[in-house]
């Protein structure tokens, strides 16, 4: 194929040459997160051409994504494939059971698992690229709508029948960095826009409460003897992840310890730690601000990695095996630490697994992080709506009202023991939280699966019913 071949100038002028059929899987990336902005303009030229039945294959969908509703209702898509799902096309799903087949919940590193081992084939790969040159060089590094790290996509580049780079900022030859190479791009078509990055932004929790939690956490962490020198680590985008960087962040500056890399969602709070010398280096499979965005080319250690790097059990060897903490989050976690991020306490899917699941089976030390209440509804519970991340990975939870060590983790109890810092069995959060918050809202399920949760390795792990 030569240059001249590859370039179209529109969407509309690069469909209009594939031969497209009823049935085919497509698949894009979620980088911008809420800023998103290719799914729909894309799916609004294959709906006027009367292309039926598609299957979207994508990493996770947002807010962003309402406008899905019509071309699910109208079965241009029918069916599903992502790590999360929110706002009103969740709901839609949830209650009205609008989508034909159940949607398929997928980990960062089960959806690279099931890419590359041939379970899912993608017909057409999108790729969203803040920067490309007319031979499909690209990367997410530059240009105005940089967003940082390709992490997602990199996986769908190497195994799409079609791969399209999708781009606002078309440059000379050749584009740099290079994230994604010109010998797995098929076509470039420009758009107007890829999205809005300024909706891509986390922040750190004001909330003096999840500062607590944080500083608990932080206590946590540094009596079990896992912060030490060459130490890896990873957090969520959370309000109490974030707490817990900035406040483990002194903690090393204070004590010059240096640990070896920082992995995941990187944010502008991990790239302070990486600048102020508390870590080697940064892992980045998506990029969650500006400022980390572009830290990416400013600094040589700031290091972009694809899905399958990051967590694919079946691969020759991932990140998260290599992860000594991980900080997650919940919306529920029951009696036996089974934790649920995916569904709210009401059954309706609000949020994402992610990698999650990925990061609590291979992390040495996996801590929970959540308020014991939230809005009155209580977040340690009896049984979680939707197992999304087994009880057996979970070690350690910390609320502000108590912490809580998982029984199998005898050493953890000693060292807190040991430590002076205060637990109790989970049980004793759970009557708490019971006492404090009050008769729970029963929910009503019928009979239809909408969504099917799968684990890191292809197993349904629990499956979602539609809320009556």
């Amino acid at each position: 194929m030569k240059t001249k071949d590859k370039v179209y100038p529109s969407i509309e002028s690069l469909l209009n040459a594939l031969p497209l059929v009823d049935g085919l899987t497509l698949s894009f990336h979620h980088h911008l997160r809420s800023g998103e902005g290719i799914i729909l303009p894309i799916l609004a030229q294959f709906k006027q051409r009367g292309i039926k039945k598609l299957t979207l294959d994508v990493s996770s969908l947002t807010s962003a994504h309402e406008g899905l509703i019509p071309y699910i209702i109208d079965e241009t898509v029918t069916e599903i494939h992502t790590s999360g799902m929110r706002g009103r096309l969740a709901e839609a799903i949830s209650k009205n059971g609008i989508l034909q087949k159940p949607v398929i919940f997928r980990t960062h590193g089960g959806r690279a698992r099931a890419i590359e081992s041939g379970q899912v084939k993608i017909d057409i790969a999108f790729i969203a690229a803040s920067c490309c040159d007319e031979y499909g060089n690209m990367n997410g590094q530059v240009g105005p709508s940089a967003f940082g790290s390709m992490g997602y996509p990199i996986v769908d580049a190497k195994h799409a029948r079609i791969v399209v780079a999708v781009t606002d900022n078309l440059v000379n030859y050749p584009a740099y960095p290079i994230s994604i190479p010109q010998t797995l791009v098929d076509y470039v078509t420009l758009v107007p826009s890829i999205g809005d990055v300024i909706k891509m932004d986390t922040r750190i929790s004001k909330n003096p409460i999840e500062h607590l939690i944080a500083k608990k956490t932080t206590e946590v962490l540094i009596a079990s003897g896992y912060v030490k020198d060459g130490f890896s680590f990873q957090a969520g985008s959370g309000g109490i992840s974030l707490s817990v960087i900035s406040y483990l962040k002194s903690f090393l500056i204070e004590n010059n310890i240096r640990g070896s890399f920082a992995s995941g969602g990187i944010t502008k709070y991990m790239v302070e730690m990486l600048e102020a010398g508390a870590f080697n280096a940064l892992l980045d499979t998506q990029t969650f601000d500006m400022v980390a965005a572009k830290s990416m080319i400013k600094n040589a250690n700031h290091i972009e990695m694809s899905a399958s790097m990051y967590a694919n059990p079946n691969n020759k060897g991932c990140v998260s095996e290599k992860l000594d903490i991980m900080i997650l989050s919940a919306t529920e976690i029951d009696v036996n630490f089974n934790v649920n991020v995916l569904t709210s306490s009401l059954g309706i899917i609000m949020g994402a697994q992610g990698g999650h699941p990925d990061t609590a089976e291979d992390a040495r030390l996996k801590i929970v992080v959540t308020t014991l209440m939230r809005k009155r509804i209580p977040i340690v519970i009896d049984k979680v709506t939707t197992i999304v991340t087994k009880g057996e990975f979970i070690d350690i939870l910390v609320t502000e009202y108590g912490i809580a060590i998982h029984p199998k983790r005898q050493d953890l109890i000693s060292k807190l023991n040991m430590a002076g810092i205060p637990h109790v069995p989970i049980e004793t959060l759970k009557t708490l939280a019971d006492q404090l918050s009050g008769p729970r809202t029963k929910i009503t399920f019928g009979d239809q699966v909408v969504g099917i949760v799968e684990d890191r390795h292809g197993n349904t792990i629990d499956s979602i019913y539609n809320v009556i």
